[in-house]
C-alpha cells in the first residue's frame, strides 16, 4: 500500500477521489488527474523502475485502454509526473513559502520546521520526490534535462530572495547563488538521510547550521 501523495516536503498533497470499480469515467481530464497521483505517489516512494504499468492500472482503478489513451508510454506517463505533480510539489513545498517570508534565513527555517512537522505528523519520511526521482533517472536525458531545470528554478527563487534581502541592507556577503546552491543540497542530502533513518533529526541539524551560515 501506498501512503497519501506527498509534496517536496514530505506533507501529504490534497487526497485524489477514489477511483471508480470499472475505471470508466465520463470525466477524462478527471481520470488523466487521478493517473498523475497514482504515478507521482509511486514513481517517487516505490520507485520509477519498480513500478509498472499493470500497477498503475490496478492502483488508479483505471482500464489498460484509458491508460493508453492518456499516456502511451511509461515514459510519457514518467515525464508528465516531472513536469506536471513534481514541480507543482517544489513550488508548494518551498518556493511559495519562501517568497511569503519576510527575508531569505527566516524563510528557509519556516521551511525546515514545516517539513519537521509534517514528517512527525505522518510518522514516515518518504523523502524529496523530486531528489528521489533524480537519483534514479538522471541517466535518462529526457528526464534529466527537467529535473535539472526544476533544480535551478528552485535555487533562483532562493537566490532572489537572498538578493532582496541585500538590497534592504540585510544578509551578509556570501554569492546568493552560491548560498541558494548550499541550502538546495543540504536539503536534499539532509532528506536522503532522514529517509534512511526514518527520521527527521538530520533536518533539525542541517536547518540550525543553515541558520547559523545565513545570518553569517
Amino acid at each position: 500500500m501506498f501512503e497519501p501523495m506527498k509534496t517536496a516536503a514530505g506533507k501529504p498533497m490534497k487526497k485524489m477521489p477514489a477511483p471508480a470499480a470499472t475505471g470508466r469515467t465520463n470525466d477524462p481530464d478527471g481520470l488523466r488527474q487521478r493517473l498523475l497521483d497514482t504515478a507521482f505517489e509511486a514513481f517517487t516512494t516505490r520507485g520509477y523502475a519498480s513500478t509498472s504499468m499493470q500497477d498503475l492500472r490496478e492502483l488508479s482503478g483505471a482500464t489498460g485502454g484509458a491508460l493508453a489513451h492518456h499516456f502511451a508510454t511509461k515514459k510519457a506517463l514518467g515525464l508528465a509526473v516531472v513536469h506536471e505533480r513534481v514541480a507543482a510539489a517544489i513550488e508548494e513545498s518551498w518556493i511559495a513559502p519562501l517568497r511569503a517570508a519576510p527575508d531569505a534565513s527566516r524563510g528557509v527555517q519556516q521551511v525546515f520546521s514545516g517539513i519537521i512537522a509534517g514528517l512527525e505528523d505522518q510518522g514516515r519520511v518518504n523523502g524529496c520526490p523530486l531528489n528521489n526521482l533524480a537519483v534514479e533517472l538522471s541517466g535518462e536525458e529526457e528526464f534529466r534535462v527537467p529535473m535539472a531545470a526544476l533544480f535551478d528554478a528552485w535555487r533562483q527563487a532562493i537566490a532572489g530572495k537572498i538578493r532582496d534581502d541585500r538590497k534592504a541592507g540585510r544578509g551578509g556577503t556570501a554569492s546568493p547563488q552560491a548560498l541558494a546552491t548550499l541550502v538546495v543540497a543540504t536539503y536534499s542530502g539532509a532528506m536522503a538521510m532522514a529517509r534512511a533513518a526514518q527520521s527527521a533529526q538530520p533536518l533539525r541539524v542541517c536547518a540550525q547550521q543553515l541558520k547559523q551560515v545565513m545570518a553569517a
